[in-house]
């Protein structure tokens, strides 16, 4: 799939660490990045509430320890709410490749959406615009942008089975795999990035986000999708230690 890199360049003007062109909505849910932590991975998340005031107001409720640098409203409002500079607290505990401190090693994305619902066309093209900066701005290439259930898939579902990934692959803003050869399935998976976990978990994960909809035991269309994913974009070596 050859994909369209209309979005690979910044479209809007930064302020240190803050997006001139989003609201701003600023948490106190923060702290500095571990270890010189910088981006390197862009994790989507749904909110699972009713309402995109409400997830707001929860991710800048001290008590709730939670934030994200970034909600996306349904209408397609960008809100900001934690400098990129700094560490938010979205993904919780989970791993990619190499990296387990994801929060030092990330940015993350709300998208208002209440886990069982499409995501609006309004609100996709907002994040698809707000990727296309920030890949650019931290050069993070398409297979650096991932879900929460891919870093936990034991204890995640988010985005969900309605989240569009090939779209977002197919403008350079993702990852999409093609059937490659049948190898065995879960060392692939290690390989692009998944992290340790049952092997009922991992499989739930994978097809949440490349088989929505896919049922029944692991089979050799799941096998070969991940050997080419394994093949093309190997985590290891990429993203280095932390």
């Amino acid at each position: 799939m050859r994909a369209d890199t209309r979005h690979a360049a910044p479209r809007w003007h930064w302020n240190g660490g803050w997006l001139d062109a989003a609201r701003h909505c600023p948490s106190p849910n923060f702290g500095p990045r571990r270890d010189r932590g910088t981006p390197r991975l862009i994790v989507i998340h749904y909110t699972a509430m009713p309402s995109c005031a409400e997830a707001r107001a929860r991710l800048c409720d001290p008590a709730a320890e939670v934030s994200a640098h970034w909600l996306i409203g349904e209408d397609g409002t960008t809100e900001q709410l934690v400098d990129e500079g700094a560490r938010a607290w979205h993904a919780g505990a989970g791993a990619w490749g190499p990296i387990t401190d994801v929060n030092s090693n990330s940015i993350g994305i709300e998208l208002s959406n209440s886990g069982d619902a499409p995501f609006p066309e309004r609100q996709m093209a907002a994040l698809e615009t707000l990727l296309g900066a920030a890949m650019a701005r931290w050069s993070i290439p398409p297979e650096g942008v991932i879900g929460h259930s891919d870093l936990a898939p034991d204890r995640k579902r988010d985005p969900g089975p309605r989240f569009d990934w090939r779209r977002l692959a197919l403008q350079g803003l993702a990852v999409w795999p093609e059937p490659g050869d049948d190898l065995p399935f879960l060392p692939s998976l290690r390989t692009f990035g998944y992290p340790d976990a049952a092997p009922e978990a991992l499989l739930h994960a994978f097809r949440l986000r490349f088989r929505p909809g896919a049922t029944g035991h692991e089979d050799a269309a799941d096998r070969r999708l991940a050997a080419d994913l394994a093949a093309r974009f190997p985590v290891d070596g990429r993203l280095g230690t932390s």
